[in-house]
C-alpha cells in the first residue's frame, strides 16, 4: 500500500507540471494564439474542487498534486490573456 500511496503522489505531481512546456512555449513565443482557454478553465475549476474536497478528506498529497496543477493552469490561462486573446 505505501508503494501505491508513493506511486500515486509522483504520478499526480508529474500530471500537475504536465502544463509546464506549454507555458514556456508561451511565454517564449509570446503567444498563445491556439490554446482553447475553456479548456484550461474547465481544469482550472476541477482542480479547486480537488482541493476543497482533499481538505475535507484531510488527503495532503492530494492537496498538493492539485494546488500545483492549479497553479500550472493559472499560469497557462494567463499567458493566454496576455498573448492568446485578439486585441481591440
Amino acid at each position: 500500500m505505501n508503494i501505491l500511496v508513493t506511486l500515486a503522489f509522483v504520478t499526480g505531481i508529474l500530471m500537475a507540471l504536465a502544463g509546464v512546456p506549454q507555458i514556456i512555449k508561451i511565454f517564449k513565443n509570446k503567444s498563445a494564439k491556439d490554446i482553447s482557454a475553456i479548456t484550461y478553465i474547465i481544469v482550472f475549476s476541477g482542480a479547486i474542487v480537488w482541493i476543497f474536497y482533499s481538505l475535507r478528506i484531510k488527503d495532503t498529497p492530494l492537496f498538493l498534486s492539485n494546488c500545483i496543477g492549479m497553479a500550472v493552469n493559472a499560469t497557462i490561462l494567463v499567458g493566454w490573456y496576455l498573448y492568446g486573446r485578439e486585441k481591440t
